[in-house]
């Protein structure tokens, strides 16, 4: 598993690659241009595994984010808890950080902690114009994560119920995603809708053959 800071990224983990993180952690672009001029590694690893585009990541530093991958980040490179920048970007719902990853080849299978896709965390956390781009890749709407749920059920065991995550429930659906795949309770996202009184989001199910 790629998750653990490469030997080699460890190996040249010296102050160039220190000043490098650190600038990229802070968003600082003229630092970040100037560690990579004087030859920082640009997949050097902090102890959490986190490389400096993933940490460009975190503060939402989007010219930063666009200029390590110009030269050459890894978007799916994670760290020890399974991040990388495409998954973290999906999950924060950070969505030019995920257009940017993509067109870098950001791997539409990879999973976090949670084995969960990028689009599992935006349902769940109602980032509608992420899970909208997402939806425009041929993402798998259906996959299940560890805890036995699709992007549908957490959009609605995990949402409020309100407009957005009505509207994810809609997008989804428009997708093609099962309405019926159930928990492993063997409760179906209608079945909770109900239970949860979201009856807009009921209804939308039961339109699409929820049962």
């Amino acid at each position: 598993l790629a998750v653990a800071a490469p030997a080699a990224a460890l190996a040249q983990d010296g102050a160039p690659a220190r000043a490098l993180r650190a600038a990229a952690r802070a968003g600082d672009l003229a630092a970040v241009r100037a560690a990579l001029e004087q030859g920082a590694p640009i997949e050097s690893r902090d102890a959490d595994g986190r490389s400096p585009l993933l940490l460009a990541t975190h503060g939402n530093h989007l010219p930063v984010v666009l200029l390590l991958i110009e030269r050459g980040a890894d978007v799916n490179a994670q760290d020890k808890q399974r991040d990388s920048a495409f998954l973290l970007a999906g999950a924060r719902g950070y969505t030019e950080i995920v257009r940017a990853t993509l067109r870098a080849g950001a791997n539409l299978a990879s999973t976090n902690r949670y084995g969960g896709t990028a689009l599992i965390p935006a349902c769940h956390h109602g980032h509608l114009e992420t899970v909208r781009l997402l939806l425009t890749t041929s993402i798998d709407v259906d996959h299940v994560n560890h805890l036995g749920w699709t992007a549908l059920l957490e959009a609605v065991i995990l949402g409020d119920g309100g407009p957005t995550h009505q509207q994810i429930v809609r997008l989804l659906l428009g997708r093609k995603a099962q309405p019926n795949l159930a928990d492993r309770e063997g409760v179906t996202p209608l079945r909770h809708a109900e239970r949860q009184g979201y009856k807009a989001m009921a209804e939308l199910l039961r339109a699409a053959g929820g049962e």
